[in-house]
């Protein structure tokens, strides 16, 4: 286990966590997140940031890539399944009417690892995106296909996403959970502050994934 991963820390609703992508190559932190702590127990891990939240994305200035700050677009709730390579995320716009359910985005990402300052895992490209009638369809997958053509996924790891993402789409077909738990009614707390990420969000030691050689291959040396 990495010594940056603290298995037995739980978060209590309304706490502020860093939610980071480690870096295939070194494990440091990349695009970086801060959400407010909606449940964290044996079944789910929910996260919530609204819009206009900043956070830390990949980008380019006076050409060179680094990280910078830019503000989350909508409010989106994020569950997270222990052990699972994926999380599911709901988003709502604000509609003349007031707050309107947008639909489920399934992002396919390494299991998640809990640190001192929130959780760390990395995107695996591969999307679902679900309409708020369940209607659902693949995104991203000639990407996808690129990175397993290229090399930057091995042959075997490609399979597992593909059949983790299948699993979903099973559950989906079915209405069941997490679709069918009333998550698109939640609420989030009017009390709760703007999050912020935590002044460590860089520093900290990443818990990197212990798989990232098997899925990464030549990306994890």
């Amino acid at each position: 286990m990495d010594e940056a991963e603290q298995p037995q820390k739980r978060w209590q609703a309304g706490e502020t966590v860093a939610l980071r992508y480690l870096r295939r190559a070194d494990g440091k932190a990349g695009n970086s997140w801060p959400y407010t702590v909606v449940k964290d127990s044996d079944e789910v891990v929910a996260l919530y940031i609204p819009a206009g939240a900043v956070h830390k994305r990949w980008g380019m200035q006076d050409g060179q890539r680094t990280l910078l700050d830019q503000a989350w677009r909508r409010e989106t709730l994020r569950l997270m399944f222990p052990g699972a390579g994926h999380s599911t995320w709901l988003s709502w716009d604000k509609g003349e009417a007031g707050r309107v359910f947008r639909g489920y985005y399934v992002n396919m990402e390494e299991p998640f690892r809990r640190t001192a300052i929130g959780f760390d895992t990395n995107d695996h490209c591969l999307d679902i995106v679900v309409k708020p009638d369940l209607a659902w369809e693949w995104k991203d997958e000639e990407e996808f296909a690129r990175l397993i053509e290229s090399g930057s996924y091995t042959g075997e790891f490609g399979a597992a996403v593909r059949a983790e993402g299948e699993r979903v789409v099973a559950l989906i077909e079915q209405r069941a959970s997490p679709f069918a738990d009333a998550w698109d009614t939640w609420q989030p707390d009017p009390e709760w502050a703007m999050p912020v990420l935590p002044e460590t969000w860089l520093e900290h030691p990443g818990a990197k994934w212990d798989r990232r050689q098997w899925a990464y291959g030549e990306m994890a040396r």
